[in-house]
């Protein structure tokens, strides 16, 4: 099981996920303004390196980093933790929370259910 992300670390996966292969100054150039410091998603990345998420190929003189887990697979870990610490590891409570709370409607919640079962059946 990989470890919680903080919120920097989240970030700069993100931009990884999407680019699959980049630099530090790639990542800078993803993020929005006001970019953080260059020190600091280079000391970012090596912690996520050693957390066993990135690893490093070099290029020339300087390194391009790359995800070793993939984007599904961290989303699904974080769905389980916020099921399990907020609604008791149940995935009928919370999406039973999130139709109240976000007012969802009958036939936008039917819409939901349909796309499902599309997605269940290929």
């Amino acid at each position: 099981m990989t470890k919680q992300l903080t919120k920097a670390e989240e970030q700069f996966m993100q931009v990884l996920w999407q680019l699959k292969l980049a630099s530090v100054k790639d990542i800078i150039a993803e993020l929005p303004e006001p970019k953080p410091a260059y020190n600091t998603v280079s000391t970012i990345i090596r912690i996520l390196e050693t957390k066993g998420i990135v690893a490093h190929k070099k290029f020339g003189k300087g390194y391009k980093y790359y995800p070793l887990i993939e984007k599904g697979d961290y989303s699904n870990q974080s769905l389980n933790k916020l099921v399990d610490g907020y609604f008791g590891g149940s995935f009928k409570s919370m999406v039973s929370f999130f139709v109240k709370k976000n007012d969802i409607d009958m036939n936008e919640l039917e819409s939901i259910l349909n796309e499902l079962n599309t997605d269940n059946g290929k």
